[in-house]
């Protein structure tokens, strides 16, 4: 099964409120015939685009090929939250790594959140970029892990953004009665995805990228100048960057192996008016403790943007609505009744880890993906530690490289179904409160 069309209409974004109330912009034409460049990138979301940009900024000739538009993957349905460091915390990374590569991996994280908001400021980018992320617990062992992870990072990584939480002080940042505290993370953002995305292509085409959508890549013929084929035309480039997460496909088996796709569901409210102030009095981004995470944020209309449930099957389920309703009314039960205008799913890429594989999978091939969920600074980061890399700056790539990476058990065919019954065990623990 194509992931790219199983669930959408070719050429067309979701049915989203990301799309709804996004930039207007024209669509880039499709590849037509066979075209030359000093650098590939495949795939138009945050990691392609900013690979591009990068690339086109330090004088090199890029072509950009989407299967479908810029934007249209998770890069342009994700919850549009920009957090710290990387998605594993730094104590679970100083007993992962060795401690001066999870030293390392911190400050690369607060690179990313400083690139993201250095791109929307330099290119102008309006996508409603607001501080605060704030993270919650639902039992006290989940609120007393968190406030020793506040602590700890403040103590070993001098950051002094972020805050613990008490059950009083998390009320006035977040009225739900399923969590009991949490901390508050002011160097942490959110912002509207869609619209980063789209900024990001404009500053990319506006550079001298040559952008051409509605182009899938269907091969790539390794050597000394690679060539990635479509249905109707190639690209013949020095160096290609592989920048599809959970759309690859079979376009590298060594990637598909240790990046698999899973799907993640968001709804959006009806705007909530004066009954914002009952839901989110802070307008901060939220993010709960369970393995299954909930997340939600205010838009700049005032509704609920509330993230949650997977699946890992292919297919969407029928009603996406009811299958987000189910957490949100536990989170929310003041607004179990609240009208959805808008419920939409997107595939992501996840690692056994949950950190990104970035690999050099040929002399001339790099690629970077599986950002399990923390992609808006990370996938914008990891594009430009490729472009530097082609550059010939490779400190960057090289360390986020060396973190380990392991495929996923099972092989192409058994893999999904073991996903499953481990994310359900999970689920389970959840629902416990385990």
């Amino acid at each position: 099964m194509n992931l790219l069309y199983a669930n959408d209409a070719p050429g067309q974004y979701p049915a989203s409120w990301y799309a709804a109330t996004a930039t207007p912009h024209e669509a880039y034409p499709p590849l037509q015939g066979d075209v030359k460049a000093d650098v590939c990138v495949v795939g138009g979301g945050y990691t392609g685009l900013s690979a591009a940009l990068h690339l086109a900024e330090a004088g090199r000739d890029v072509v950009l090929i989407d299967a479908q538009r810029v934007g249209f993957g998770a890069s342009g349905r994700n919850g549009g939250q920009l957090g710290s460091g990387q998605r594993v915390e730094q104590d679970a990374l100083e007993k992962m790594l060795r401690p001066e590569h999870a030293a390392r991996l911190w400050d690369m994280g607060e690179e990313a959140k400083a690139l993201v908001k250095e791109l929307i400021q330099k290119h102008n980018i309006d996508c409603h970029l607001k501080p605060g992320v704030a993270w919650t617990g639902s039992t006290d062992a989940q609120v007393r892990h968190l406030h020793d992870y506040a602590e700890h990072l403040q103590k070993h990584y001098g950051y002094d953004e972020i805050t613990a939480l008490d059950h009083e002080a998390l009320q006035s940042v977040c009225r739900s009665p399923d969590y009991k505290g949490g901390l508050l993370d002011m160097g942490a953002a959110h912002l509207h995805p869609l619209n980063y995305a789209l900024g990001l292509a404009r500053a990319a085409a506006e550079a001298g990228v040559r952008i051409h959508e509605a182009s899938p890549a269907h091969n790539i013929v390794e050597g000394k100048r690679p060539l990635v084929q479509t249905s109707v035309g190639s690209v013949s480039a020095e160096h290609v960057v592989l920048a599809c997460n959970g759309y690859l496909g079979t376009l590298n088996g060594e990637v598909a192996a240790k990046v698999m796709p899973i799907n993640n569901f968001i709804a959006a409210t009806e705007p909530l008016g004066e009954r914002v102030k009952d839901v989110l009095p802070r307008d901060v981004a939220v993010a709960d403790s369970r393995f299954v995470v909930n997340y939600f944020r205010l838009s700049h209309d005032g509704r609920l943007l509330f993230g949650g449930g997977e699946s890992y099957g292919y297919r969407f389920p029928q009603d996406i609505a009811a299958k987000v309703r189910k957490p949100m009314s536990q989170v929310f039960p003041q607004l179990k009744d609240v009208q959805i205008d808008y419920a939409w799913g997107g595939t992501l890429g996840i690692t056994m880890k949950r950190l990104p594989y970035v690999a050099r999978v040929a002399p001339n091939i790099l690629s970077a993906s599986g950002y399990s969920g923390h992609g808006v600074g990370t996938a914008t980061h990891a594009g430009y530690l490729m472009a530097k890399a082609i550059e010939g700056e490779t400190d960057g790539f090289d360390t986020m490289a060396a973190i380990p990476a392991t495929p996923f058990p099972g092989g192409p065919s058994m893999r999904s179904p073991l996903l499953a019954l481990a994310m359900l065990w999970y689920a389970t623990r959840d629902r416990l409160g385990l």
